[in-house]
């Protein structure tokens, strides 16, 4: 039975179509067959008030955080709350296994149909394995004593193997700059191949003070934690162009939040890759460090933008349409096609998942999510995201 969507508005080849008289037309298998006029498309038609759009890709997400969903109180601070996040994940089981099941299904409500997921862990193994959305699982790894380093890579790779004989995209990926050693780093890039590597970027100013002149506040959070920095020595350099050398190596790569990255930063990873993806997770930045990511001069670089969530311990929902929204809050002069280019095809080109997913396309099985509630007046202030397909 073909399934066929009419809507007031479609988002289709990366435009917002007002037209009534088309049709999105569907097999039995959710594929994507054509987008035809309504007098070709014969009965059984489904009508909606609202925009149609391709599902949407949470490209940063860390599900396996979510029992910690408003345990942290906002504007804490980057430090404080990566200090509150390891006193945090020493919990119950059966409670973060509730917790990721309960924010699977929400994302699946909202209209997400493929989700890049920080795994530090096996915890979430059980609810991907179901691939109810598709998954590539970022098996993260940091750690600051260089003689680790090896046993660090052992214990990941063992983790993404069970991701992978689950049949979950995997691949292992660096924390941050500033949390990974040289010695890390060169081994973990030996892995990259043709993965998609995730990396958290310039969330404070702080970590650009560290490496440029090894001052600032991150040297008191090495020191409370026994860190002996005896082997890091100061670059010069912003804490991207210092690691680039290596993270350039991956084929694939999404820089996450970059509050605090400059346009020299975004040419240089420019100039080095070729397929470079930028990450925004507002509410995140709003709820840690109630700061913005600099998206007008990420548009003006023409950088690849794509949209996360982030996770529980950081956001008040699991929600893209909700990131569009403090987006369009702050910057309403961004077309909502060009976001809505952000949170489909944009991050199935990051997560490689672009031959299946993000944008209406014959074969493809991407969802389609519902948005309900945008006006001229109030734009996506009071809307609203459902899956329907």
């Amino acid at each position: 039975m073909y399934k066929k969507l009419n809507a007031t508005h479609f988002f289709y080849e990366n435009q917002l179509r007002d037209s009534v008289d088309k049709v999105l037309i569907f097999n039995e298998k959710d594929e994507f067959i054509e987008f035809v006029n309504i007098k070709e498309a014969g009965d059984d038609i489904q009508y909606f008030e609202g925009i149609l759009s391709p599902g949407f890709v949470n490209a940063h997400c860390h599900l396996e955080l979510s029992h910690m969903k408003g345990m942290i109180p906002a504007h804490t601070g980057l430090q404080e709350f990566v200090k509150q996040i390891v006193a945090l994940r020493q919990v119950d089981p059966e409670n973060i296994q509730e917790a990721i099941v309960n924010a699977e299904a929400e994302m699946m409500a909202n209209g997400i149909v493929a989700v890049g997921d920080i795994s530090n862990t096996l915890d979430t193994l059980k609810q991907k394995a179901k691939h109810n959305l598709a998954y590539y699982s970022f098996v993260e790894l940091y750690d600051l004593d260089p003689t680790r380093a090896a046993d660090k890579i052992l214990a990941g790779l063992e983790i993404q193997k069970q991701f992978q004989e689950n049949c979950v995209r995997a691949s292992l990926v660096p924390h941050a700059p500033y949390s990974v050693t040289n010695d890390l780093w060169n081994l973990l890039s030996a892995h990259f191949g043709i993965h998609t590597i995730s990396l958290h970027n310039q969330e404070t100013p702080d970590e650009n003070d560290f490496f440029k002149n090894k001052t600032g506040s991150f040297l008191g959070m090495y020191e409370r934690t026994k860190v002996n920095l005896d082997f890091f020595e100061a670059t010069g350099l912003s804490s991207l162009q210092s690691v680039l050398p290596v993270f350039k190596k991956a084929h694939h790569g999404i820089l996450v939040h970059n509050s605090f990255t400059s346009a020299e930063d975004i040419q240089a990873v420019h100039a080095a890759m070729n397929n470079a993806f930028w990450c925004l997770c507002p509410n995140a930045n709003q709820y840690i460090e109630q700061t913005m990511p600099p998206i007008e001069l990420l548009r003006s670089e023409k950088a690849k933008v794509v949209i996360g969530t982030d996770s529980y311990a950081s956001n008040w929902s699991l929600n893209i349409l909700d990131e569009l929204k403090t987006i369009q809050h702050h910057h309403p002069q961004i077309p909502l096609a060009e976001m809505l280019g952000w949170a489909t095809i944009n991050g199935a080109q990051a997560l490689q998942m672009n031959k299946h997913l993000g944008s209406f396309e014959k074969g493809k099985k991407p969802g389609v999510v519902l948005m309900t509630g945008v006006d001229a007046l109030n734009g996506l202030k009071n809307a609203s995201s459902q899956r329907i397909l």
